[in-house]
């Protein structure tokens, strides 16, 4: 898999020195002329290197005032022909540079039932080690119920959340976690070493993913306590106003 996205980004960058070489930079332009010459060099599929020849194009449509590479592990999308879910067995079958594979997935429960309404492309993403594919899905809101009163929610910081009920939801663990990366991160910012900055890098992810996991479940506690009550949410915002949801 890992070949898979070195190959395919490397002709992704083969393109795009050829889009900003002749400033050409729409899709179906650069696929008019280096289609076949794309394909044989790289041993790509068809799709692959309309694939490719896409996402050169859409990078280009964000900025075309310097030249656009990418990452050797960089993500890279597969629609319906050369990438098919089998959600019933846990399986995709996808291609690679070694040929089609039939490879296992896994999801939680609400992901497998979201699968049933993908469309379009999916992406193969590589990060920290591990591989994701990211899709597409059709997701039918919910027909909202009349509140019959307001459940007020208060925002801070050393108590993430206050009820109006007086119940408070902590942010201790995430300032202490704060707390010990600043430590980290300034004897690693001394250092300046490429291992130390990798590791910053990797520290200040971990530091965001803890932290959107606390206000996420904080956040679930206090939908399920509106509901449960048939209840709005009522939050302050940050001129000290209340906005309803």
């Amino acid at each position: 898999m890992k070949d898979t996205l070195q190959v395919a980004n490397a002709a992704c960058n083969y393109i795009s020195a050829y889009a900003w070489e002749h400033k050409m930079f729409g899709h179906y332009s650069l696929h008019g002329v280096l289609y076949y010459e794309v394909k044989e060099k790289f041993s790509l599929t068809a799709q692959v290197v309309v694939r490719c020849e896409a996402k050169v194009g859409d990078a280009y449509k964000l900025d075309k005032k310097a030249l656009r590479k990418f990452k050797k592990h960089s993500a890279i999308s597969y629609d319906d022909r050369i990438l098919r879910w089998y959600v019933g067995k846990n399986e995709v079958s996808i291609w690679t540079v070694a040929g089609r594979q039939r490879i296992p997935f896994v999801c939680g429960d609400r992901q497998r039932k979201m699968l049933q309404s993908r469309q379009g492309e999916s992406d193969l993403a590589y990060v920290e080690g591990q591989f994701y594919l990211l899709a597409t899905c059709n997701a039918i809101d919910p027909t909202p119920r009349d509140a019959r009163d307001f459940l007020g929610v208060d925002l801070g910081i050393s108590n993430i959340a206050t009820d109006s009920e007086g119940e408070k939801f902590s942010g201790s663990q995430v300032k202490g976690l704060r707390h010990r990366h600043a430590e980290l991160r300034s004897k690693l910012q001394a250092k300046g070493t490429k291992s130390a900055k990798r590791l910053l890098k990797k520290r200040s992810r971990k530091e965001s993913r803890f932290a959107r996991d606390v206000n996420h479940c904080i956040a679930k506690k206090l939908v399920a306590k509106a509901q449960g009550t048939a209840r709005g949410i009522a939050l302050e915002d940050l001129k000290g106003n209340a906005t309803s949801g």
